[in-house]
């Protein structure tokens, strides 16, 4: 039985211990993005021969006649921004576009809006992953991919999923740095996931993690790369396969970033056929 002076000491105790948890500062939500294949490429920026390899990009001007850059919240209590292109008509598809290690630039927004036209019924939203900075040399490109921390990279992915809405169907696609924030964002939508395309980036090896994946991937890579080379594709297919999940695999005679038009090694033939084939694989996925 409480004594009279036992009963007051519970009581606050139970007030403070309430007091404590209502005050007590919130944290992101933890979700299931795969950190380890994040700061593997982030390490990358640090290796001088990784940053010698990507020439300075050429002058690229796009202009923007259909996207507009939009605000959405982050679970982390922040904000992020992201370009964005409504699609035709009211549609829950959407096609989540990720930068290289250039940044948000010009040449990501012509690669968005060249999704938008050839699928004008899904909504396609290209996210800030540096927050403001776009990088114009590799010298840039290397402090600001260094710079990123796994956890609001996964809060930014995260907040655009959320702006999708619940009902949205997922498909995501990118370059570079943006290739395994492809992948990592077709995980953290789990069964919104509709297809993944990944050019060049750094596969997720976790066999745990990708057996939480909920879509099918294709991967478009070059044999002359030397750090998403053809012993790490051929390990993740290995490890794609262990865990039951789908992956196709392209491979084609070309370095790292061969896609992009502002690289002096572009190669136009090898980016045009994987477009094709990218946007088969997200018009298959998306059930368009």
């Amino acid at each position: 039985m409480l004594t009279k002076i036992t009963l007051p000491v519970l009581l606050l105790a139970f007030a403070l211990i309430a007091y404590q948890q209502s005050t007590a500062p919130t944290t992101p939500v933890a979700y299931c993005c795969d950190q380890a294949s994040v700061r593997a490429f982030t390490q990358l920026a640090q290796d001088p021969a990784f940053v010698a390899k990507h020439e300075n990009p050429l002058p690229f001007h796009f202009e923007n006649r259909a996207g507009e850059m939009i605000t959405y919240k982050t679970p982390d209590g922040q904000t992020a921004k992201a370009f964005y292109i409504k699609a035709a008509k009211k549609s829950k598809h959407f096609l989540f576009v990720f930068q290289e290690w250039w940044g948000l630039n010009d040449y990501i927004r012509q690669e968005a809006s060249r999704f938008a036209g050839d699928l004008s019924n899904v909504n396609i939203i290209a996210p800030d992953m540096y927050d403001g900075n776009v990088a114009t040399n590799r010298d840039e490109a290397a402090k600001y991919m260094q710079a990123t921390k796994p956890e609001r990279l996964e809060a930014i992915i995260q907040g655009a999923l959320n702006f999708a809405g619940p009902k949205a169907k997922i498909a995501t696609v990118g370059w570079c740095f943006g290739g395994g924030l492809s992948l990592n964002a077709s995980l953290l939508a789990q069964k919104k996931a509709a297809a993944c395309v990944m050019y060049y980036g750094m596969p997720i090896q976790d066999i745990e993690k990708l057996k939480t994946l909920e879509t099918q991937v294709l991967g478009i890579f070059g044999k002359e790369d030397k750090w998403i080379n053809p012993e790490v594709v051929a390990e993740f297919e290995r490890n794609m396969a262990t865990a039951g999940k789908t992956v196709k695999i392209k491979m084609y005679e070309a370095d790292h970033a061969f896609a992009n038009p502002s690289n002096p090694k572009y190669q136009k033939d090898f980016a045009e056929e994987a477009y094709q084939a990218s946007l088969g694989f997200i018009k298959s996925g998306l059930g368009l």
